[in-house]
């Protein structure tokens, strides 16, 4: 008996050890993780993203156009901002593409319950990370930003510091994110920069100003 239950303990071993050996086998084949190693993806194919915000600066519109990747299946973004008292909310999502080259989100800056918003208060900056998946769900490629939400300021400042916009005039009653887009919008001729793309988008029009050292295309992008 003693050796029957040995024999019956060391199958149950093996059957376990190759369960666990299919389970990663099957994970590192799908290429769901986030630690592929992926393709350069050149200036010209990256796409141009922005984040729009409402006129009482409690939504963020998000903006993916120009989504040219090869095989681009899906994407998944993730929306991560930091509160006044420290704390870090998140607002995550995966859209099918469906071979569609641009999608659009509205994101709450707070939460919703029963049709019931809650405002977060304060909300400054954050960051926005953008994965190109197949179909098989493989990482092609990934963008990552920073993003500073601003108003009733003289100037303009992205997270980095790199980048810096003094207003003509201070402006009243809008909002507005900074935010590098990675790439530019189609129509664009430029096939590489050195810094930036910036990207200041307002929740009315772009008032007068000047970005010292830095080169302005479309009103509201600047590259170096």
């Amino acid at each position: 008996m003693n050796k029957k239950a040995l024999i019956l303990f060391g199958v149950g071993v093996l059957f376990l050890v190759l369960v666990v050996v299919l389970i990663n086998f099957k994970k590192k084949d799908s290429g769901v993780g986030d630690n592929d190693i992926v393709k350069e993806i050149s200036f010209s194919e990256r796409p141009f993203v922005s984040l729009i915000p409402s006129q009482d600066g409690h939504w963020l519109t998000l903006k993916v156009e120009k989504i040219v990747i090869d095989k681009a299946s899906s994407l998944d973004y993730e929306l991560l901002y930091s509160l006044p008292d420290g704390r870090t909310q998140g607002v995550p999502g995966t859209v099918d593409l469906k071979g569609e080259k641009s999608f659009e989100r509205k994101l709450l800056l707070g939460s919703e319950s029963s049709g019931k918003f809650r405002y977060d208060e304060g909300v400054k900056e954050g960051s926005l990370t953008i994965r190109v998946r197949d179909q098989k769900g493989k990482l092609l490629a990934k963008f990552s930003t920073k993003w500073h939400l601003q108003s009733e300021e003289q100037e303009l400042t992205s997270v980095d510091q790199k980048f810096v916009y003094k207003f003509d005039k201070k402006p009243k009653g809008i909002f507005f994110v900074t935010m590098e887009t990675f790439g530019l919008p189609n129509g664009e001729a430029l096939s590489t920069v050195e810094g930036g793309p910036y990207g200041i988008f307002a929740s009315s029009d772009l008032p007068s100003g000047t970005a010292e050292g830095w080169q302005a295309t479309s009103g509201n992008l600047f590259y170096k």
